[in-house]
């Protein structure tokens, strides 16, 4: 075994080491190369040349030609090729009818094969055999329908023959087995190659070609306006169609003007809406460009029913649920579509119909839309129509789950047209809706304050600050106050601060008062003026140390509030200049401490964030006071132990 290995084992030759590797001085390149290979081939072995001169030899080198392709064709799955050469070796003979035959053994082997088809027919057109090509072809188109090229084949060798009918014919048969053809040849007969296209066109509908293929041939034949009649047509049919509005924007440019230009760029956009809308039909951002699109348009041409059509198919996709992040978009559709009625088309009763039809579709039980209720009543008041106007805002009222809006528009409606009375009932009515609506309390008390009824809105002061729940309470009570001091009633303003006190304890409040009580001090130069001053700032201390005392004794862990007022009280008693006492304030300031306190969070883990701490005199000296006792403590308990010893 050893011996078979050692016997069987190939020795590679041992590499050759390169003795001097410094380049040759001749350099050989690869062009050389193969050009001396190309001269040291040898030249090709051809068979030898036979001349045959007697019949006997001629039928015994055709027996033996024909048993060699007869061998090679009986070979397991013989290639197409070997019945091609048999057969051109069969007409090179000029035997036809055995080429004939192979063909038709051929065909039998492989009839599927169009290129046998097609190689059959030339052969029979090739020997003027008119009536046998004829024939193969209509054998091709029947077996193989679907294959173009046996149709076009069969159609050039009719024209190449002069016989257009038949040709014809041929083309009748193929746009019935195959509707799709789009070749269509119009040998001078125009009426008849547009009655083809037009037989096309309905029975292919929507193909992109055809359009095109069509519109050029009425290009060519100076029907201009044809033409443009069918790219319009196919932009229609196709829609989104690159080739088609390529060739139509190239046609107009060529026999158009600018506005036949503008309107087809404007008609491929239209086409591309239409299918984002079809698509989408609730993307009311597509049908916003659409109608814009429209209304551009229709400002130059002034075809507003093509607007209001579109505008119409719009408003129809109505959003599927009664909630309202759903009707936020689609409502300013019927916005949009009323302003265009009333300022394009200058149409009063459609846009009052518009406005009519979507405040009904509008489900108002569950939520409504107060912008649509304000604008259909602006316009009835262009038109003059107050009592209109006045029962839309009405209806609003009482049908809207939303009401502020409509409410203080109404009401601004009225002031304007000098209705006071008007707008007194809609106050009232207002505040019946929204008892705790400090705004309108507010409101209305300005309202009879531009009117200078004073006794009417310290009434309605004093009705809102009694009502028992209020939004906003600091704003009411601020405007009350502020009401009071214009009217420089000094005794109701201190009265209301002390009832205001009497709801909140808040140091805003104690300051606003103080600021108050010293604002009152009179600054000319009169016999009682210092006293004045003197009485002010008396007041405005017994506010801050009533404030203070609060502090201190009822709620003593409010230490940042507390040092805030006296920050305020300090800053007053220094804006009071030379009557200033700020000691007072001075032996009161707290002492500021930064500690740090420790927070536990949700994992566990412990966290140190430090904040403010204010340590007061009086805490000051109360822990002064502990120690002193703990020392004394501790002295007596040494001195006890001392004695004991």
């Amino acid at each position: 075994m050893a011996s078979f290995a050692k016997d069987t084992h190939v020795k590679l030759p041992r590499p050759t080491r390169v003795k001097n590797e410094t380049p040759a001085p001749l350099q050989i390149t690869a062009e050389q190369l193969l050009r001396e290979a190309r001269e040291r081939q040898e030249s090709q072995i051809l068979p030898p040349y036979q001349n045959i001169t007697d019949p006997t030899e001629l039928s015994d080198y055709r027996l033996r030609l024909r048993k060699e392709f007869e061998d090679r064709i009986r070979l397991p799955g013989p290639s197409t090729q070997v019945w091609l050469n048999y057969a051109r070796w069969e007409e090179s003979q000029k035997d036809y009818a055995r080429a004939r035959s192979v063909w038709e053994r051929a065909l039998q082997a492989d009839y599927r094969n169009h290129a046998v088809w097609v190689k059959y027919a030339e052969f029979e057109m090739r020997n003027m055999f008119v009536n046998s090509a004829r024939n193969v072809w209509d054998r091709a188109v029947t077996v193989l329908p679907r294959v173009d090229q046996l149709w076009y084949k069969y159609i050039h060798m009719e024209e190449m023959l002069g016989n257009i009918s038949g040709a014809r014919e041929v083309f009748e048969r193929f746009v019935i087995k195959k509707p799709h053809v789009r070749e269509i040849s119009t040998r001078g007969e125009v009426a008849r190659a547009r009655d083809v296209y037009e037989r096309a066109v309905k029975n292919l509908g929507d193909d992109e070609e055809l359009f095109v293929a069509f519109a050029e041939f009425e290009e060519r034949c100076k029907e201009v306006e044809r033409a443009r009649v069918i790219y319009k047509f196919g932009l229609d049919r196709v829609g989104r169609g690159e080739e088609l509005y390529k060739k139509f924007v190239a046609f107009e440019k060529q026999h158009g003007d600018k506005e036949r230009i503008d309107d087809v760029i404007v008609g491929r956009r239209r086409v591309e809406y239409e299918e984002q809308v079809r698509k989408s039909p609730l993307n009311y951002d597509a049908w916003f460009d659409y109608v814009r699109l429209e209304e551009e348009e229709a400002s130059s041409v002034g075809d507003k029913e093509r607007v209001r059509e579109v505008y119409e198919r719009a408003v129809g996709n109505v959003p599927p649920a009664n909630e309202k992040r759903y009707w936020r978009r689609y409502i300013y559709l019927w916005i949009n579509y009323a302003l265009f009625e009333e300022i394009e088309a200058e149409d009063v009763d459609r846009a009052r119909q518009v406005y009519r039809e979507c405040l009904k579709l509008v489900p108002h039980a569950s939520f409504s839309f107060a912008k649509i209720w304000l604008l259909a009543a602006q316009f009835e008041i262009r038109q003059l129509n107050l009592t209109a106007a006045r029962k839309i805002l009405g209806n609003g009222i009482g049908k809207a789950t939303n009401k502020d809006k409509i409410f203080k528009k109404y009401i601004e409606i009225e002031l304007e047209l000098g209705e006071i009375d008007r707008c007194r009932r809609l106050y009232e009515k207002y505040l019946e809706w929204s008892p705790d609506n400090c705004y309108v309390w507010c409101k209305y008390a300005e309202f009879e304050i531009s009117l200078e009824e004073t006794e009417r809105a310290r009434g309605i002061f004093e009705l809102a600050v009694s009502q028992t729940t209020l939004d906003l309470p600091e704003v009411l009570w601020k405007g009350y106050i502020d009401f009071e001091m214009s009217q420089g009633e000094v005794e109701r303003t201190r009265a209301l601060y002390e009832r205001l006190l009497e709801r909140t304890k808040h140091y805003k409040v104690w300051v606003s008062f103080a600021k108050f009580e010293a604002g009152e001090q009179d600054e000319d130069e009169e016999e009682d003026g210092i006293e004045r001053k003197q009485e002010c700032i008396r007041r405005t201390r017994a506010v801050f140390d009533r404030a203070y005392v609060y502090y201190k004794e009822v709620i003593p862990e409010m230490k940042e509030e507390r040092s805030t007022l006296l920050e305020e009280w300090l800053n007053m008693e220094m804006s009071f200049g030379m009557l200033g006492d700020v000691s007072i304030v001075k032996s009161k300031l707290p002492k500021k401490l930064k500690k740090r306190k420790a927070i536990t969070g949700e994992d566990g883990s412990v966290e140190y964030v430090e904040y403010t701490d204010y340590l007061f005199p009086e805490e000051l000296e109360a822990s002064n006071l502990k120690i002193l006792e703990a020392a004394i403590r501790w002295k007596k308990q040494k001195v006890g132990a001392f004695c004991n010893v």
